[in-house]
This record gives C-alpha cells, structure tokens and sequence, in this order.
C-alpha cells in the first residue's frame, strides 16, 4: 500500500475527504471515467477506522464470493472484487477488513494521501477551498466520505464522562470487572453483551425500546441475523449472562466512590461496579461541513439526483449517513449503490464520458437510481431473538434481582 506525500498539485477536479469504504468506492469508479486528477485526503489513513474496532467486532453483513454470478460480495466497494475471496471470511474482522481496504487502493492505484487533516472547506465562485494540515487546496468538485467512528456520540447523558464508549474499547476480553451496564441495545450493545457474555462477565442491557424485538422490514432498523444468532448462542453457551431492561431512558450516571449510578429519567437509579458503557453510536459525518448541508426533520437532506448538498453546487456526499425517502444507506452495500451515480454526475459536468465506462456499475448495483427501496416487505413476519424477554424498566427500576433474561 502506497502513502502518498502531499500532491505537488494543489488543484483538483475532484477533492475526496476520507479513505474509507466510501471516499475509495467513489474513487474507483471516477477512475472508470478517465477522472485522473484528483486526491483523497485522510488524517489517518486507509481503513483506519476498521482497525480501531475491538479485537471481536466482526462485520455483521455477510460476505460470500458470488460475483461471478452477478451477485457482488455484500461488503465489496467495487464490482470486480470480493471480500470473501481475498480474505477467506464470511465476517472479517476491522484489522482484516482494512486490509481489503488497503489492497483495493493499491491495485487501483488510488492517490491516497494519509496523514493530512482537513479542518475548513469553502465555496468560492465555482471552485472549493479546502484548508488542510498541510497546505490549501483549491477542487472544482468535493465528495466529503468523511467517517464516524471516531466521533463517539455520548447519548446526551449528564456525566457521561464517567463512561466508556463502546468504541474505545480495544478487547472485550480485557475489560476490567465482571459486572457491567450497557447503554443502548442496538446492535453495538448487543455485540458488547455477547462478547462480554462470552468473557464470563454479568451484564445489563439499558434500551429505550426492545430493538432485540424489532421486525422492520428495512434491515438498518433490527438487529441482522447475524446478531441474533450470536445473541442465542450466547444465552446458550456463555459462561456469562445477559440481562435486558426495555423503556429504560438513561439521562445521567453519577460517582458513587467505588460504584457508579445509572439515573432514569424519574431519578430512579441502578448501580454497577464498573463505568458503565456506552452503546450509543455516533455524531454525523457531516461534521465540520455542517454549513453546506441543508437538514430537515431526519437529518441531513440530499438530492436524489446525485447525492449533492442542495444548497453547495458541487459537493457530494458518500457514506453511512446518506438517506433518501426516509430509507436509511448506512450498510456499504446500501451506500455503494450510489457510487455510480456520484461518479456519473461529475463525469457529466468534467465532460467525460460515463456510460460504457460505468456500464459494470450499474449492471452490478453500483449505480441505482430507483429510490422506490422496499420500505414495506409483504412477506415480513415477526422473529425471535433466541427467546428475548424484558420487563418494562418503569416497574423493575431500582431492583437487582429477577434477571430479565439470562441463561442462568
């Protein structure tokens, strides 16, 4: 993998902002179109988020060399490669996964620049200027691919300095304590509990609602399979145990000396012995762009043309935060559908041709301009979460015993 040292050049048609699975997909794709002057700057480097995962975070979408059929590997960011090919596993881990990463920039030659932070981006006429670490540059279009993951989202809870967020968390394994709490009971807390689970260790889930019992058809809004068969192994091999509290509206945690304190919104409290963990996602990816983006309701709004901030002619948005009719694009199988279209409209403005280059693109589901996703699946029937049961936390707050659902 090349880390390139910042371009001699400081103009570009086409400045991309991150090197993960998003800034690299649209990359590639913009190559297809003979798009050759561009950058990709990123303050860490390729896949840099993937590698800080915990040591047993895996990917939760499966992958599976079916390309030569017509079906791309589900975490693929392009349509001529395969996660599950170059690695040999169904869910890779982050440390592997960025491997992918790093070798998909290095066959398709990708200009990578690590180590370079970019910290403003101004529209002047019809060019942008990006302030970086290094040095300004000047782009005629800027595809902001910028991730999450190190902009740990604290849920809004008083004292939520007292905590640790699921993503500072190195190995589940070595987790001082064997009683913990977790806030938030998607699917990062329900990784933490299985794997805390796994490690011998007692552990409470806090949700404000029963995700483990969610059956929305929109995959991005219940738990995967994935981790609803790791959650009934858990309850059936673990050393450990699981408990679930639903309605649980968490809103401080206070010092108690040795012992910590989970306050509900009725001031009731639940103590543990550890800091308790955070669960709760992460802050936008628009961050420090803010500006240039339109946000209605639901968050920040894109047309559905080419993923471009309605309000700043010329700069396009890739990644997880993307949505489009209420539907949500934050697996990479969802957000790559877009990647074609990105690359599409720039090379249309560039005055290059797209169609033949990027015919693969959309022959593969890179380039899908539907946006009638099935948000409404008939054949949908409600599953079950290896038997998940939880009594309302409004009428067990403050009492320890009664697990609320654990093996033991």
């Amino acid at each position: 993998m090349r880390f390139l040292s910042p371009s001699s050049s400081t103009r570009h048609d086409v400045l991309i902002v991150g090197a993960g699975p998003a800034g690299l997909g649209c990359a590639v794709a913009l190559k297809a179109c003979g798009v050759e002057n561009l950058a990709i700057l990123d303050r860490r480097g390729v896949g840099a988020a993937f590698e800080h995962w915990p040591a047993q975070m895996r990917m939760i979408t499966p992958s599976f060399h079916s390309n030569p059929f017509g079906q791309v590997d589900l975490n693929a960011i392009t349509p001529q490669t395969s996660v599950a090919d170059f690695l040999g596993r169904e869910h890779p881990s982050g440390e592997e996964y960025a491997r992918y990463l790093r070798a998909v920039a290095d066959f398709y030659r990708l200009p990578v620049e690590s180590g370079v932070e970019v910290n403003a981006v101004k529209k002047k006429g019809r060019e942008f200027i990006i302030e970086t670490s290094e040095c300004k540059r000047r782009a005629r279009f800027v595809i902001w691919a910028a991730g999450e993951f190190f902009q740990p989202h604290r849920g809004h809870i008083a004292g939520a300095d007292l905590c640790l967020h699921n993503s500072e968390v190195a190995d589940w394994r070595e987790l001082p304590g064997v009683e913990h709490a977790l806030i938030g009971g998607f699917e990062s807390g329900i990784d933490a509990a299985v794997h805390l689970a796994r490690a011998g260790k007692s552990v409470h889930v806090f949700s404000r609602g029963e995700p483990w019992h969610s059956d929305h058809s929109d995959p991005s809004r219940t738990l995967t399979p994935y981790t609803r068969d790791r959650l009934k192994a858990a309850f059936l091999e673990a050393p450990g145990s699981i408990r679930f509290y639903k309605n649980a509206d968490i809103v401080e945690v206070k010092s108690l000396g040795d012992r910590y304190a989970l306050i509900d919104r009725e001031g009731v409290p639940f103590e543990v012995s550890t800091p308790p963990i955070l669960c709760t996602g992460f802050r936008g990816a628009l961050r420090g762009v803010e500006e240039h983006f339109f946000f209605g309701s639901d968050g920040p709004v894109f047309t559905e043309e080419a993923d471009e901030s309605p309000v700043t002619e010329g700069l396009f948005y890739s990644g997880p935060a993307l949505r489009h009719r209420g539907t949500l694009f934050c697996f990479i199988y969802k957000f790559r559908a877009r990647f074609g279209i990105v690359a599409r409209e720039i090379a249309e403005r560039l005055g290059l041709d797209w169609e033949q280059p990027l015919k693969l693109w959309r022959d593969r589901g890179f380039l899908v301009e539907d946006l009638a996703c099935c948000t409404d699946c008939r054949c949908d029937v409600p599953s079950e979460a290896g038997g998940a049961e939880a009594e309302d936390y409004r009428g067990t707050r403050g009492r320890r015993e009664n697990p609320i659902m654990t093996r033991k």
